[in-house]
């Protein structure tokens, strides 16, 4: 019997169905090794693309598609997720077998694919408090999650074939115009300080880093722990934002989702890092200079950007809720989430802390 509880998925949520009958018949006349699916659950975590248990008589697959009433086509591609993990599977060991992908929008209205079900501990903000941690255990398991981080930028981009997915030149450039524009294009509220930490981004732009892979959503509850030791990752979920670029972006993209235990409730809503044991981010920045050999001395830009980032897909979540195209109460409960990630970037900014 393992330590820990291995993440399960439930019931499937009103308005998310699938048609179980045109999902069989697709895999079996295209994947039909994956066998008759019998049963259809969906796992709760997850504010993006929709996550689905798929149950046959011998195994488990894991169902992704977009969400419902989603037209952000960059953020909910399924075909370059699927192409991300045929691409990483023969160089890097912590990914799902991707078994299938299906662009037939009759299936499902939406593009989507089936990978294997990787079965282990996934930990979030909303279960790890109740799971009484040690910080002995939570100390070596946000070290093992930013060493991983290391080893994801350490992989060979050209010899990986991960080059062919982004254009590394100007990268860090087009990310920063390219989330501003998504932000006042899905804007409800003014926020004055999102105004704010927008034009600094602009007119702060870093001098570009040596390229590497980046999984670009990369924290806790995408990684996959084993039950019997949550040191060790044993999958990595979520690689729908995976590109090639400035590696320092990716980190900067953890540190925002790093909270600690002086941090808001609204930021701490993100992450359970605010728990005893945990790295500090200050300790995340060194160990990670330490393993991966980089200059983090301008790593207040990347966080300021992370915060920033993280504020904008909450946006753009929360404008889809009050547009009515789905009915899921915690997308209606992210504004003040949204203007805490506001604030947050502002007092690091005004600080010059992360």
């Amino acid at each position: 019997m393992s330590l820990y509880k291995i993440d399960a998925a439930t019931n499937v949520r009103k308005g998310e169905e699938i048609d179980i009958e045109k999902l069989n018949a697709f895999l079996q006349k295209n994947a039909p090794q994956a066998g008759v699916v019998i049963e259809l659950l969906q796992f709760a975590g997850g504010f993006s693309n929709l996550t689905y248990c798929l149950k046959t008589k011998d195994k488990e697959f894991v169902l992704r598609r977009p969400p419902f009433g989603a037209n952000i086509k960059s953020a909910h591609d399924m075909a370059r997720e699927f192409k991300v993990l045929s691409l990483l599977k023969s160089y890097y060991d912590k990914v799902p077998f991707p078994v299938i992908y299906c662009e037939d929008t009759e299936v499902m209205n939406a593009p989507f694919y089936v990978m294997e079900r990787l079965q282990g501990v996934i930990l979030r903000a909303s279960n790890a408090p109740k799971m009484q941690l040690s910080p002995d255990v939570l100390r070596a398991s946000s070290t093992a999650l930013i060493d991983n981080l290391v080893s994801l930028h350490a992989l060979d981009i050209n010899a990986t074939g991960l080059i062919q997915l982004g254009k590394p030149e100007g990268y860090v450039q087009r990310q920063v115009e390219g989330w501003i524009k998504r932000y006042y294009n899905s804007e409800t509220d003014k926020i004055e300080t999102l105004d704010k930490i927008a034009d600094w981004l602009k007119s702060n732009l870093p001098a570009e880093q040596k390229a590497a892979f980046l999984h670009n959503d990369y924290k806790y509850d995408n990684v996959i722990l084993n039950p019997d030791n949550l040191a060790e990752i044993i999958g990595v979920l979520d690689w729908e934002m995976a590109t090639v670029g400035d590696p320092l972006m990716d980190l900067g993209g953890t540190l925002a989702y790093w909270s600690e235990p002086g941090d808001s409730d609204e930021i701490k809503y993100f992450n359970l890092t605010w728990l005893p044991g945990n790295l500090s981010r200050k300790e995340v920045i060194a160990r990670y200079a330490e393993k991966s050999g980089r200059d983090v001395s301008n790593i207040l830009f990347y966080y300021i950007f992370g915060l920033y980032k993280n504020a904008v897909i909450a946006q753009q979540i929360y404008a889809r809720w009050k547009q009515g195209h789905t009915k899921d109460p915690r997308f209606g409960a992210l504004l003040p989430i949204i203007k805490g990630l506001g604030t947050r970037a502002d007092n690091a900014l005004d600080s010059g802390v992360v």
